[in-house]
C-alpha cells in the first residue's frame, strides 16, 4: 500500500477482545485480547500503519484503556457517538451485526464521516469527569425517589423512601466537596472555574460539568461548539418544504445542565434576560427563547475562556 494511500482503521471492542479491520480491505481481520497485552500490540501496529483515523465506539467505558494508549502515542483516534455508527450502518445496508463487521463499519465510517480526532483529556481533568458522571447518576436517583415518595402511602416505604434520599443528599454534598477540592488544587482548573463563574447564572454545578466534559470551550467556534453541545438548530427542509429546525444530538449532559442553568440566567444576567426577552417579544415560542439563551450563554463562554478573560455586563458577546 502506498504511504500516502489514507488508511481508516475500525477497532470494535468487547469485554474480552478488540477487533479490528480496514476500510481499503475488507479481507484485512486482527484480532487482539482487550488486556494490557493486547493493547500494547494493538498499539505497536498502528504506529506500523500509520492510519489516517482510528475509530472506536463509546461503549461504556470497555474501550478506554485503548484510547487512553492510543492517545499517549499521539495516534489519530475518534472516539464516537454508538448512535451515529448505527445510522451510518443503515444507511449503507447493514443489517447484519458481528464484531467483525461492526470493525468494518467502523472503518468505513472513518473514511466516509471524518469524524473529529480525540483529543488527551488531562488526568485531572478525566477524574473531574467521573465525578460529575457519579454526580449526575446520584441526582437522577434522588428524583425518582422523591417523585416516587409523592405517591407512597403506606408509612414503612415512606420512611425507607425518605432515610434513601437523605443518604443520597450525603452523597452529593460529599461529591460536591471532593470536586470543589479537586479544582482548587489544579491552577488551571481554578482560574479557568473562576472565569467560568463570573459568568452570572453560571454555578459550581455548571463549571465543574463544563470543565470535565466540555474541554474544546475556547478552542474552537461558537458554531461547532453549539452543535457538540446539541443545542445547533438542524434544518428539516426538503423541496419547497421548510420544515421547524430542531435541535439533537451532542453531549446531552452537559446541554441538560446549561438548561438548568439558564432558569437562573435569563431572570439575573442583563444580557441573557435582554436577549430572552427580545425573542419573546418577537413571538418565539419560550422554549425556542431558551435554546436561543442557551446558545447565547455558550458564546458568551467561548469568549471569555478564548480570550482568558471575565465577564462584562458592557460587553458584546
Amino acid at each position: 500500500m502506498d504511504s500516502n494511500t489514507p488508511l481508516f482503521i475500525g477497532i470494535d471492542v468487547s469485554k474480552h477482545r478488540l477487533d479490528l479491520a480496514r476500510a481499503d480491505d475488507p479481507a484485512w481481520r486482527k484480532h487482539f485480547a482487550n488486556d494490557a497485552s493486547g493493547i500494547s500490540q494493538i498499539v505497536k501496529l498502528m504506529k506500523q500503519l500509520s492510519p489516517t483515523r482510528i475509530v472506536i465506539e463509546s461503549t461504556g467505558k470497555l474501550e478506554r484503556n485503548l484510547l487512553v494508549a492510543l492517545l499517549d502515542e499521539q495516534l489519530p483516534v475518534c472516539h464516537v457517538n454508538p448512535k451515529r455508527v448505527r445510522d451510518f450502518a443503515r444507511a449503507l445496508g447493514y443489517l447484519a451485526k458481528t464484531d467483525e463487521l461492526d470493525a468494518l463499519v467502523l472503518a468505513r465510517f472513518a473514511e466516509k464521516a471524518g469524524p473529529r480526532i480525540s483529543s488527551k483529556m488531562p488526568e485531572k481533568q478525566a477524574e473531574l469527569a467521573e465525578l460529575v458522571q457519579c454526580r449526575r447518576q446520584l441526582v437522577d436517583t434522588r428524583v425518582i425517589h422523591r417523585n416516587q415518595l409523592r405517591t407512597t402511602h403506606a408509612s414503612f416505604a415512606k420512611q425507607q423512601q425518605t432515610s434513601l434520599i437523605e443518604t443520597l443528599d450525603d452523597q452529593i454534598e460529599k461529591l460536591d466537596e471532593e470536586i470543589a477540592k479537586l479544582i482548587d488544587e489544579d491552577d488551571d482548573m481554578r482560574h479557568l472555574d473562576q472565569l467560568l463563574q463570573s459568568v452570572i447564572g453560571v454555578g459550581a454545578v455548571l463549571s465543574a460539568t463544563i470543565l470535565g466534559n466540555l474541554h474544546e470551550l475556547g478552542t474552537i467556534d461558537h458554531k461547532p461548539l453549539a452543535a457538540l453541545v446539541g443545542v445547533a438548530p438542524m434544518n428539516d427542509d426538503s423541496g419547497k418544504h421548510k420544515g421547524q429546525r430542531r435541535i439533537q444530538g451532542g453531549r446531552g449532559h452537559v446541554r441538560s445542565v446549561m438548561f438548568s442553568a439558564i432558569q437562573s440566567a435569563v431572570r439575573f444576567n442583563p444580557v441573557i434576560k435582554a436577549k430572552y426577552q427580545e425573542l419573546l417579544a418577537r413571538g418565539k415560542a419560550r422554549k425556542v427563547a431558551l435554546i436561543a439563551c442557551v446558545r447565547k450563554l455558550l458564546r458568551i463562554l467561548n469568549a471569555i475562556v478564548r480570550d482568558n478573560s471575565s465577564f462584562k455586563i458592557t460587553q458584546k458577546a
